[in-house]
């Protein structure tokens, strides 16, 4: 019976902007090694014996981020499965064991969420391989960190008596929310309270057993969006009426606190969710004052603070316990004990609509990015990077203008009814109506300058005719 990793990768990771935001969240980043917490997540899994390649689940806009990462690390998954709206968890693991039971109903499930730090990838492993026994005696296995202090941030296990013939499980004799200080630290105390890790281990069978007696309605609407869902490229869309009858709830109150199945594998190994900049200044490598930088960073009598430089230098003089964040369009200055306000703070820059609080000044695509180097009155400068064998959709515009420039690579432009080929120095000219399209048919990344020009240059102006990535 192989392990079935089924990788969630829905969430938005605002608490870590205005590094992680909606369109590249945390997952998709790299805070430790030469991997992102997405690879990173995928890769530990692939080295279990017998593990089957990963399901994933993920928010329709993340697609082509993930295919580009799998692609980097070498990883075909199983199936990515996009979720048009979110649901929680409890919806989404549903579906994954309606996926997965269809080719294997005896299959155990390695449920991981994909923007966890685990550096010991050999524990993890050991642990995961030590919990197979209790999953394939019909538990609802979850791992419980081992608790390094009294979070408040974290929900908590309370461990009961050892399973019968399992001395590596335990049952699970309560769920705790996220508690005060004072019962967190008596938790810590008592020593069979653990970290709600929010990774799991079970049968499919077994799990969608326990939603039919305990989320009926649930499971029915789940299925029936993987039913009616549809095949799209290397992804599965599900259908979005059925999924929006499903009421939004994680998979600890739907199942887990009533259930009879759970058990808890209590976990020694280092373990963050990154769920905020001190939690990365927890984890980090600090120097004899407590820092913990990356970057350009120049400090003077600073103190336990953390410094993030993306583009340039940044200095600070005479702070404590501070954190600063610079991206080359925001900067997040923040005391360290207060960095669990910053979601209130993109919430306040969503309300004023301003595009920082969403995305980043480089913005991926399928075919590559492209980074907003100027604007102003009717005008607007871009730098467009294509990857090798990338093209954009055959597009026009109702609004505006385009010059491009090439700067670096070959570009095949089509231009209504003409084609043209520009290398490095030259340029073309699109007029406003004008249908066209650009392509990279060389072996290097085709590097461009885009000068737009017009009333209006909002993403949206945009008209596709035909798209090699089915964007509408």
């Amino acid at each position: 019976m192989s392990i079935h990793p089924v990788v969630l990768s829905g969430g938005s990771g605002t608490r870590l902007w205005p590094l992680s935001r909606e369109a590249l969240p945390k997952q998709f980043l790299k805070f430790h090694g030469d991997h992102s917490l997405l690879q990173a997540t995928i890769l530990r899994s692939a080295g279990l014996a017998d593990a089957s390649a990963p399901t994933i689940l993920a928010n329709n806009e993340h697609r082509f981020l993930i295919a580009q990462q799998l692609q980097e690390i070498g990883v075909a998954a199983r199936d990515i499965i996009l979720e048009p709206i979110g649901r929680n968890t409890a919806p989404a693991l549903a579906i994954a064991a309606l996926s997965i039971s269809a080719q294997d109903p005896s299959a155990l499930m390695l449920v991981l969420p994909s923007d966890h730090l685990i550096p010991d990838a050999a524990a993890f492993r050991a642990d995961v391989l030590a919990a197979v026994p209790a999953a394939h005696a019909g538990h609802l296995v979850t791992f419980g960190i081992h608790p390094r202090w009294a979070e408040t941030g974290y929900g908590y296990i309370a461990c009961g008596k050892a399973l019968p013939g399992d001395e590596a499980c335990s049952a699970v004799s309560q769920f705790i929310e996220k508690p005060e200080l004072a019962r967190a630290e008596r938790f810590v105390a008592e020593g069979s309270y653990f970290w709600n890790s929010g990774m799991f281990l079970f049968q499919a069978k077994v799990f969608l057993s326990e939603l039919e007696r305990l989320q009926p309605a649930m499971l029915a609407a789940c299925r029936q969006a993987l039913a009616e869902g549809q095949r799209d490229l290397d992804f599965t869309r599900l259908s979005q009426p059925a999924l929006e009858r499903c009421p939004s709830i994680s998979v600890d109150y739907a199942v887990l606190e009533h259930t009879a199945l759970a058990a808890v594998r209590p976990v020694e190994y280092e373990w963050s969710d990154l769920g905020s900049w001190k939690a990365l200044w927890d984890v980090g490598q600090k120097d004899a004052d407590g820092n913990v930088t990356h970057g350009e960073t120049v400090l003077e009598d600073v103190r336990d603070s953390y410094f993030y430089s993306e583009s340039r230098l940044v200095t600070a003089i005479g702070v404590e316990g501070i954190v600063v964040v610079e991206t080359p369009d925001a900067i997040l200055v923040s005391h360290r004990e207060s960095v669990q306000g910053v979601r209130r703070l993109v919430d306040k820059l969503k309300v004023q609509k301003r595009t920082e609080g969403v995305i980043h000044r480089k913005v991926h695509r399928p075919w590559g990015t492209y980074e907003s180097v100027d604007d102003g009155d009717r005008f607007q400068v871009k730098r467009i990077t294509v990857n090798p064998g990338a093209k954009l959709s055959m597009q026009m515009h109702h609004h505006r203008a385009e010059h491009w420039i090439v700067v670096r690579g070959t570009a095949r432009v089509t231009r209504g009814e003409d084609v043209v080929m520009l290398t490095e120095n030259e340029s073309t000219f699109i007029p406003l109506g004008v249908k066209h399209r650009l392509e990279n048919p060389g072996r290097i990344p085709l590097e461009l300058i885009e000068v737009q020009s017009g009333t209006y240059l909002g993403e949206d102006d945009i008209v596709r005719f035909e798209d090699t990535y089915n964007r509408s």
